[in-house]
């Protein structure tokens, strides 16, 4: 019997970490977690850590005391914190595999340091791509490391293009749900809150990604994530609203033909994809019932309405630092929205002022990616002053 792969798991108590764990417990002795992130929900971290004893968790800074510190004394468990934590982890040696499930562009360093110790990287932190992409892919030739996308849209089009020549590729199609929005005019959204965007019709996910739903952002950094992860122009990438979100993706080729991948909207069945990929094995998805489905449909996103779906495609084709720009800016109003500061609205306005406040520069680096993040984040909350309710 082959050892069991060996995960380290950034962001393990969010809603993609959480269903990570629902995934190792589903096949026992495949895999064995030997370390842990998280940042949050510490109850539920402890947890984890009785249960699996990786040998390495790393908190958030300042946060390694108390109920944490004395469970990792008594386990025998090494603590880290903060950023640099989150880089030990991210490419700690005897690890065959990297989950980065993290929130945001703070995900970018700890996949940066995955690739260059030549781990896998199961990826669902698309911000890594978005602010990054040209650096991380670099970065993943250098090293060999290998990048398995968890976003149920690019495991879609990892299995549609399995491995063809990107030059056979006419074009990329993105499914979108719409989010709880969908159909809504923008007198319709003036009133909006948190509360009522969380309401998603399809899938269960974490606060800002859920929002990034509803202003069909998300959407926009899927574009930008599946140009690098795929080797195809932003011009030949598309998004469709698909409400049943039953195909989760599909390619086109230059003969006319069209592969889609179909399967019930379950995060578990790409986060299992990822993680045994070439093998697969049964999951915990719902085998789909295609007469009880009725009908798939499809429509064209009104991006006069949401508008973050066009600022992403923008960003992408100013390129430099712009799309770090833009998600930064993004993740500032996102929290501010979620927190009651600003209306849903506001979002997109508050990340075009951004984008025309913060110039585009040169991303040869890292160290020039976050820069840019940190430009535009003051930007946008100085921004956030001046922008009405």
């Amino acid at each position: 019997m082959a050892r069991p792969r060996r995960l380290v798991i950034l962001g393990s108590t969010g809603s993609i970490g959480s269903q990570v764990m629902e995934v190792v417990r589903r096949h026992p002795g495949l895999f064995r977690v030997v370390g842990l992130a998280a940042n949050s929900r510490f109850e539920l971290l402890a947890r984890q850590m009785a249960e699996f004893r990786p040998g390495l968790v790393c908190v958030g800074q300042g946060q390694a005391r108390g109920s944490i510190a004395r469970a990792a004394a008594g386990l025998r468990i090494c603590l880290a914190e903060g950023g640099r934590g989150l880089e030990l982890a991210a490419g700690m040696p005897g690890a065959d595999m990297t989950v980065n499930a993290l929130v945001g562009a703070a995900g970018l360093l700890p996949t940066m340091a995955a690739i260059r110790a030549g781990r896998d990287v199961a990826l669902a932190n698309k911000e890594s791509l978005v602010a990054g992409g040209e650096l991380v892919m670099r970065a993943a030739g250098k090293s060999g490391a290998r990048i398995i996308p968890i976003d149920s849209e690019h495991a879609a089009l990892h299995q549609c293009l399995d491995g063809r020549d990107p030059r056979t590729v006419r074009r990329l199609i993105l499914t979108a749900s719409g989010g709880p929005f969908r159909g809504r005019g923008r007198s319709k959204l003036l009133r909006v809150t948190a509360r009522h965007a969380m309401k998603h019709p399809t899938w269960r996910m974490g606060p800002k990604i859920t929002v990034d739903s509803a202003t069909l952002m998300n959407k926009g950094l899927e574009v930008l994530e599946a140009r690098h992860l795929f080797g195809v122009p932003l011009e030949r990438i598309e998004v469709v609203v698909h409400p049943e979100s039953v195909i989760h993706s599909m390619a086109e080729f230059t003969d006319g033909s069209v592969l889609a991948q179909l399967s019930s909207p379950d995060m578990r069945l790409p986060i299992q994809y990822a993680l045994t990929w070439p093998v697969r094995r049964p999951s915990l998805a719902k085998p789909l019932n295609f007469p009880e489905i009725g009908k798939l449909t499809f429509h064209r996103p009104d991006t006069a309405t949401f508008r973050c779906l066009k600022l992403a495609y923008l960003a992408g084709g100013i390129g430099g630092s712009m799309p770090a720009v833009m998600n930064a800016a993004n993740e500032v109003a996102v929290q501010a929205f979620i927190e009651g500061r600003i209306g849903f609205l506001r979002i997109p306005e508050v990340i075009v002022r951004t984008m025309a406040a913060v110039p585009r520069t040169r991303a040869a680096t890292v160290g020039d990616v976050m820069a840019a993040d940190a430009r535009a984040r003051a930007a946008a909350r100085r921004l956030l002053g001046r922008v009405r309710p």
